[in-house]
């Protein structure tokens, strides 16, 4: 601002400097940045001349009167910021100065207006996250705005939508936008009262004012009050928009209306609905009953919406058709009524579950995905149906079912589609314990499998739509039960999954599904399969066939859907009852063609010199690795791959694989693959995969980087937790060329705002704690032992490091964890010579240093678990160490922190409690008390 203009404020100043600040109002109510200059001046308190800060309001005044229309977001956000800061203190005539100055000029009224929804965001909006400071302030606000202005706003809403209400529709929306925003927390009867209901249900007549009258009438009702009140307010509402023609749907066409109107007898019918449940919680059996039967009265209006065309209006009401359904539910017995009710439901509810005709299947968009949650909602209907109803819901799904599939030829699509969609639903509306649908009820059991065995003996599977195929093939893996009761139905069903109709689709999507389902349904069946193995086995021979990139050949399959298939082929070959020697043939000839494309692939990586050649090649080295890897899931402890007779076969994959290793292309894919590879053979070989892993781990080491390294890792301790002493050589030998690999990266200088570079050196970090964790904690503290006095001195200083230095809790409970393992392994008194010394200069002071830090946050959950095992070291301190800890806790190292001497006293006697829990509840509170 002008400095030398502002002087002319004061009262003394002589007429030159008066001039000049008349001049620079003049400039000022002119200008477009004038507004923000004074808004700011005031929100941030820049001067406290009184003078200067009536001036700029002036100027505020003459923007806010003439110029608010034309405000960007920014400056209407000034305006809040504004009100929030002024309010209370400097400015509570804040809403009587704007009245005052806007009159009832429509574009003041707008302006207004705008203001009231601009300060209503600022205290209510839900989707702003407040601080606690800023909710409590927002508290006050609203809480001096009731006491202060809150009537007066509300007289002039009612001026504002007499005035308009016939000649500006657009101020008279705003106005009620207003409104419907201000009645969530302001006294409702200034709302809810004759005058105002009166104009508002009038407004329902009005086209251009309904919609907005709709919305405002929602938060009247959707407001919270006494339940017999809130009955008389609905009802009244209720008498006087069906009295106006409003309750009759069918003569309506304006879907957007409609939509906002099944939005409010939506939130009428829960409202009452929720009056219902508070007076039947307060034993008033009376006035329950008569909600009751204002609930019943808006049944035939809910269900017209519900079956509404019109998926917007239909899913508007569907709350409240929930809850009148839990209510039902509620209920000993039912009426005549309200079972007509239930099945009127039902019947809406299957009918709205139908595709149309615009759906686009092979092109989801928008209005699908919306479609596709519309069906979740109504899913919802028909569980809660179920428990109302089960036999009304079984009988009423047989009925549709056998009446569409008698016909299915000459059905549509859709009709089709949704008869063995709502079989598929029953198996979760009608709960059993593990898919046990075809025993128990005998009915219940009966009507399913009469469904089941018309779905695969129909010949509907051969329907020339994808959405009756998927629904099909989801349906008998979902009943896959079915097939232990009436097992000679699996020959048809196997046929559809491997022919045109499945796996052989001509669409893409189906056949990646069917992959899937194909995969489910084998491992659900496998004692049933028996029969069948080579037989599949050949069929789907070609489907596994590795694509490699040149041949321009686009497989059936995606790779990710040949994963599915060859675990399905594993699984197959592992559960038949064939001898170990057949399944070691049958595993071979499903390995054996992967292994030698993998061989040529390898070779030709190696040759390439185009980068996205190289990418393909290694892309496809690595699926065919991901394959055999995956065969190997149908192991199991009953199956191993021994007992199968199949360890020399991934003995030999294993001897394949492992030169990728070496490959000095595409170093990141392949070490991932065969990475991922090593990781189920340490499972499935066990000890025999140990004479591979040395060379394995030296070349992953090569040139490696932080992710590589990280990935790395996992893999060690899973062959140090698995095999420990077994491996013991190998970690001695392997252990400091890691580390140094660890260092190296950690070492390596980073950007300062590299985000990324950071959070891989924080995970590598907590990597690297973890395998000395496994190490400990497999009882080969050897390892670290035999390192030499300097190496052992180095790995124990990065342990305190990542105890105290950095503020990352999950490494620090691991670091905690392996100092009270070293301490527990080498604490006493036959420990390693100087170990005891390192206690006391730095495990110990580690403990207090790392709760002391600022960046220790006590109110973090995982800082709270990282501090429980600080707990666990000083207990293991005590534990080996005995009284020269709490002598050396007392007289030195707790003094040297000035701790007052009774605090001290009170420390050693918690931590000499037997109840580990007792210490560590003190420690936290000790800590809580320690810091500022």
């Amino acid at each position: 601002m002008d400095e030398q203009a502002l002087l002319g404020l004061n009262p003394n100043a002589d007429a030159d400097f008066r001039q000049r600040a008349l001049a620079y109002f003049e400039q000022l109510k002119i200008s477009q940045d004038a507004w923000q200059v004074c808004a700011e001046a005031l929100a941030q308190s820049i001067y406290s001349d009184d003078h200067i800060k009536f001036f700029c309001f002036q100027v505020l005044e003459h923007q806010v009167k003439f110029k608010y229309s034309e405000l960007t977001e920014v400056q209407q956000q000034l305006i809040r910021l504004l009100f929030v800061t002024e309010y209370l203190t400097k400015w509570p005539k804040f809403f009587f100065d704007i009245l005052s100055v806007v009159d009832l000029n429509p574009r003041g009224v707008d302006m207004y207006l705008r203001i009231l929804m601009a300060v209503d965001a600022e205290l209510v909006d839900r989707d702003v996250v407040h601080t606690s400071e800023e909710a409590r302030r927002n508290t006050l606000l609203k809480d001096t705005m009731r006491e202060q202005c809150i009537p007066s706003l509300v007289e002039s809403w009612y001026q504002i939508l007499q005035n308009y209400q016939y000649n500006n529709s657009e101020l008279t929306c705003q106005c009620l936008e207003v409104v419907g925003a201000y009645v969530s927390w302001i006294d409702l009867s200034l709302i809810a009262n004759e005058r105002f209901i009166n104009i508002l249900l009038g407004h329902m007549s009005v086209e251009v004012l309904r919609e907005e009258a709709c919305d405002c009438l929602f938060e009247i009702v959707n407001k919270g009050m006494d339940p017999i009140d809130k009955t008389k307010l609905v009802e009244s509402l209720c008498q006087v928009l069906q009295s106006a023609g409003l309750f009759s749907i069918d003569q309506e066409d304006d879907v957007d209306f409609l939509a906002r109107f099944s939005k409010l007898v939506n939130g009428m019918g829960q409202a009452l609905i929720a009056s219902w449940t508070k007076l039947i919680k307060n034993g008033d059996m009376k006035s329950a009953q008569d909600t009751l039967q204002a609930i019943e009265a808006k049944v035939a209006l809910m269900l017209q919406l519900l079956i509404h065309e019109d998926d917007d209006i239909s899913s508007n009401i569907i709350g409240f058709c929930y809850d009148y359904l839990h209510i039902l539910k509620q209920l000993s017995a039912l009426s005549d009524q309200q079972k007509a009710n239930v099945e009127a439901i039902m019947l809406a509810v299957m009918k709205k579950l139908t595709y149309d005709e615009e759906y686009n299947f092979e092109n989801e968009g928008e209005d699908e995905a919306m479609f596709v949650e519309y069906r979740k909602q109504l899913k919802l209907l028909l569980d809660r149906l179920a428990q109302v109803s089960p036999e009304l819901l079984l009988a009423s799904v047989r009925r549709v079912f056998n009446t569409t599939l008698q016909n299915w030829q000459t059905t549509r699509f859709m009709e089709v589609e949704v008869a063995i969609r709502l079989l598929y639903m029953l198996a979760e509306a009608l709960p059993v314990s593990h898919g046990a649908h075809f025993s128990g009820d005998v009915t219940k059991a009966t009507a399913l499998q009469d469904m089941m065995r018309t779905l695969v003996t129909s010949g509907v599977s051969a329907y020339q739509h994808t959405s009756v195929t998927l629904e099909f093939f989801e349906t008998v893996v979902r009943y896959e039960k079915f097939f232990a009761v009436e097992p000679q139905h699996i020959p048809t069903v196997l046929m559809a999954f491997l022919d045109h109709r499945g796996l052989r689709h001509t669409s893409p999507k189906v056949r990646s599904r069917t992959a899937y389902l194909f995969s489910r349904f084998v491992k659900s069946l496998n004692k049933q399969m028996n029969p069948f193995i080579e037989d599949v086995l050949n069929r789907i021979q070609d489907l596994m066939e590795l694509s490699p990139p040149e041949n321009g050949y686009q497989a059936l399959l995606s790779s990710d859907d040949q994963l599915f298939i060859y675990e399905t082929a594993g699984v197959l070959i592992v559960n038949s009852e064939y001898s170990a020697e057949r399944k070691q043939v049958l595993m071979r000839n499903l390995l054996t063609p992967l292994m030698e494309k993998f061989k040529v692939l390898l070779e030709k990586l190696v040759m390439a010199q185009d980068e996205d050649r190289q990418m393909a090649l290694a892309d496809c080295l690595n699926h065919a690795v991901g394959f055999a890897s995956r065969t190997s899931k149908a192991f199991s402890n009953k199956q191993t791959v021994k007992q199968c007779g199949c360890s020399e076969v991934y003995l030999d994959c294993l001897q394949t694989f492992l030169p990728a290793l070496s490959c000095p292309l595409q170093k990141e894919v392949l070490r991932s693959g065969v990475r991922t590879f090593l990781h189920r053979m340490i499972i499935c070989l066990e000890e025999e995969v140990l004479p591979f892993i040395p060379s394995a781990s030296e070349h992953m080491l090569k040139d490696c980087e932080a992710k590589d390294l990280q990935e790395f890792i996992p893999l060690i301790n899973q062959i140090t937790a698995k095999f420990k002493t077994q491996v013991s050589p190998f970690l001695q030998q392997m252990f400091m060329p890691l580390l140094h690999a660890i260092f190296e990266v950690l070492l390596l200088p980073a950007e300062e705002n590299d985000q990324s570079a950071a959070l891989e050196k924080q995970m590598l970090r907590r990597s690297y704690f973890a395998f000395l964790q496994t190490v400990t904690g497999s009882g080969m503290s050897e390892v670290i032992a035999n390192q030499g006095a300097e190496n052992v001195e180095r790995v124990l200083f990065t342990v305190i490091q990542g105890a105290v230095d950095y503020p990352d809790p999950i490494a620090q409970k691991t670091c905690f964890i392996i100092l009270s393992k070293l301490v527990e392994l080498w604490g006493g008194k036959d420990g390693p010579v100087g170990f005891a010394d390192f206690v006391y200069k730095h495990i110990v002071p580690a403990c207090f240093l790392a709760p002391l830090k600022q960046t220790f946050d006590l109110a973090d959950a995982q800082t709270v678990l990282a501090l429980s095992e600080c707990a666990v070291t000083l207990k293991t301190i005590h534990l080996k160490r005995g009284p020269e800890c709490i002598q050396y806790l007392q007289q030195e190292y707790l003094p040297s922190l000035q701790v007052a001497p009774e605090i001290i006293q009170e420390f050693c006697q918690a931590l000499q409690q037997p109840d580990a829990k007792v210490f560590k509840n003190y420690l936290k509170v000790f800590f809580q008390r320690a810091k500022p």
